[in-house]
């Protein structure tokens, strides 16, 4: 009988079997086919000229621990993608509204977690939200005067709109949306979604200005509460209030490269844990009390990338930069920065692509004071404190044989995981995959 903990790689391998196989049918294809199971007779090119378009994917993140942690393990975790936009101008004459709905589902293991190294950020980006399936995205979006107003509401992930950012590296310090790696309690990135809407406005062809509301609800971001409801378009009890986010954008090209440049801020009207005070403004870790009720969270980003070298979208290097800092009240781990870059067309292959990148989070020294009190008081209880910076380095080669098919081996190395000396540095070898299908 093969367990569920084997279902999965073994699941994966037969994929890559058929992709490999699919791979000497391809060959001989133009490398721009982007879909492993190309154009389905024509089919699927007649279907986006109607206005429907397909998003389905696969991907896969494995990582081993050669040092750091209790014991050295291999895990595995995936995610599947299962997703439509309907072009409503051009289906039913409703000009400038695109419907969307995407679907995910999560599975595997954390490496982190199971071999107890102690890390802030995900060694497998992939894992997290429940292992299990999410209504990731069920929205309308209109366009007024011509695309320079752009309306959206329904089911949102933040990440997807706000301080958005690729997932090339496996590392979490330096994929997607950063606000969302340091206060994802109530900045939710994908796969999960909550009721949202936003507003963006081009104010040229290269500046915007938008800002969002969405819903903040404990449950859209506890596991249990997702592996029973993931899937529903339900709007659960418990609201605490609205995240709001506001972001100014500039997307300039030059010297024919191009660029992202975005600033933004969040303000989040619930109430949050004090991580120090009780209600008496005396330390929790002295009285056992209540915390502080802070009558709101905040914080800021930018996003900076560019080009810097070759032809515009193609071969050439791009550098990034990500910072982000959220209130130091109510924030166990209150900062991040991301810096990295990323070469297309190594060894004149065109999908090819290296990258390499160094961060740090940071662990709030505020909730470090209180573990150092709460351990002097109760010494058998007492547990590591973290107080410092979390430091990450990644590097990895991407090759793709095919446009289809992504295979990424990278290394990571963990300095002070946790943000603390008293964890072991760990040193992961890791392989993504992702498949276009």
């Amino acid at each position: 009988m093969i367990t569920n903990t084997l279902r999965r790689p073994l699941t994966a391998a037969l994929i890559l079997g058929l992709s490999f196989g699919v791979i000497a049918q391809a060959s001989a294809q133009d490398a721009s086919d982007k879909y492993l199971f190309g154009d389905w007779n024509g089919t699927r090119s007649k279907l986006a000229d109607e206005g429907i378009t397909f998003d389905f994917g696969y991907g896969s993140e494995v990582a081993h621990n050669f040092t750091g942690g209790t014991s050295h393990l291999t895990r595995y975790t995936d995610q599947w993608k299962l997703g439509s936009a309907l072009d409503l101008g051009k289906l039913w004459g409703w000009d400038g509204a695109t419907f969307r709905i995407m679907v995910t589902d999560r599975n595997g293991r954390n490496l982190g977690a199971d071999a107890h190294i102690g890390n802030n950020q995900l060694i497998q980006e992939v894992y997290g939200r429940g292992q299990t399936w999410h209504l990731t995205e069920f929205s309308l979006e209109q366009k007024f005067f011509d695309g320079r107003l752009d309306w959206k509401f329904g089911r949102l992930p933040v990440g997807s709109d706000f301080a958005a950012f690729s997932c090339d590296f496996q590392n979490l310090t330096f994929c997607g949306a950063q606000p969302g790696n340091i206060v994802g309690d109530y900045w939710v990135n994908w796969p999960t979604s909550q009721w949202a809407t936003v507003i963006k406005f081009n104010t040229t062809d290269q500046t915007y200005i938008q800002i969002g509301a969405y819903q903040v609800n404990p449950k859209y971001v506890d596991d249990s509460y997702a592996r029973h409801n993931g899937l529903k378009l339900n709007n659960p009890g418990g609201t605490t209030g609205a995240l709001i986010p506001l972001e100014f954008g500039y997307t300039p090209s030059i010297n024919g490269l191009p660029g992202s440049y975005k600033i933004g801020g969040w303000y989040n009207n619930s109430k949050g844990n004090d991580l120090y005070l009780d209600v008496n403004r005396e330390p929790i870790a002295l009285t056992g009390g209540q915390p502080l009720q802070r009558d709101s969270r905040y914080g800021g980003y930018i996003n900076f990338e560019q080009q810097v070298s070759g032809v515009a979208g193609g071969k050439g290097t791009t550098v990034f930069l990500n910072v982000s800092q959220a209130d130091r009240d109510t924030s166990a781990t209150d900062g991040q920065i991301a810096l990295g870059m990323e070469y297309k067309g190594i060894f004149d292959r065109p999908n090819d692509f290296v990258g390499a990148a160094v961060g740090a989070t940071h662990a709030n020294g505020r909730y470090g004071d209180y573990q150092r009190l709460f351990n002097e008081l109760n010494p058998t209880q007492a547990t590591v404190v973290n107080d410092g910076y979390e430091y990450v380095a990644e590097v990895f080669y991407n090759w793709s044989p095919i446009a289809s098919i992504n295979l990424r081996p990278n290394l990571q190395y963990i300095l002070h995981p946790g943000g603390t000396s008293q964890n072991s540095n760990a040193f992961v070898l890791g392989l993504k995959t992702s498949i276009a299908f």
